[in-house]
């Protein structure tokens, strides 16, 4: 199946949802030029606060479009940008991806995938009931997050809606993706 990037977004202010652009671009090692999150430690306000010197493991953050076809259909209307990601994506099933996997994004840009990004309760004030939709429990018992992934830019460069999208596995053994 061919991934592609379906949207780009970013805002620089803290805002739930970020507003859908022409193009971004990635900066090694800090995240989305001109994005509120960009940075090489934690921007994320509740983070700051415990620890403000903290590496910064979700420079950027990624949301497979197919999420919201699955929102639709629970009765919620969502839509890139919506959920403050910075990439959306098509075709490619990004939460069964391994720590470490790099996605190449583009002709030139690269991320290495960190982690789950773990949803809060502003999600509920952007959408009553929407967190439920988001977070969930397995037959196990064990969370499951489905609002997207988290990565740091390891290479960076413009990335447009339509590029493609390739994904290189790490090494194994493959770590499976926890919260970051």
């Amino acid at each position: 199946m061919n991934s592609t990037v379906t949207a780009v977004s970013s805002n620089g202010v803290y805002a739930f949802t970020k507003p859908n652009r022409d193009s971004v671009t990635l900066l090694a090692g800090l995240g989305v030029e001109g994005d509120v999150h960009a940075g090489v430690t934690v921007k994320h306000r509740s983070r700051v606060a415990q620890d403000p010197t903290q590496p910064n493991l979700r420079q950027v953050h990624l949301i497979h479009e197919e999420l919201f076809g699955e929102l639709r259909e629970a009765g919620f209307e969502v839509a890139p940008g919506d959920l403050g990601e910075n990439v959306t994506t098509s075709g490619l099933d990004l939460l069964a991806l391994p720590v470490g996997t790099l996605l190449h994004l583009g002709d030139e840009a690269v991320v290495e995938v960190t982690g789950l990004r773990n949803p809060c309760l502003q999600i509920d004030a952007f959408q009553s009931g929407l967190l439920k939709q988001v977070v969930g429990r397995a037959d196990d018992g064990t969370i499951v997050r489905k609002a997207g992934i988290m990565g740091v830019v390891r290479t960076g460069g413009a990335v447009r809606p339509g590029d493609r999208i390739s994904a290189v596995l790490p090494a194994e053994p493959h770590r499976p993706l926890e919260r970051v």
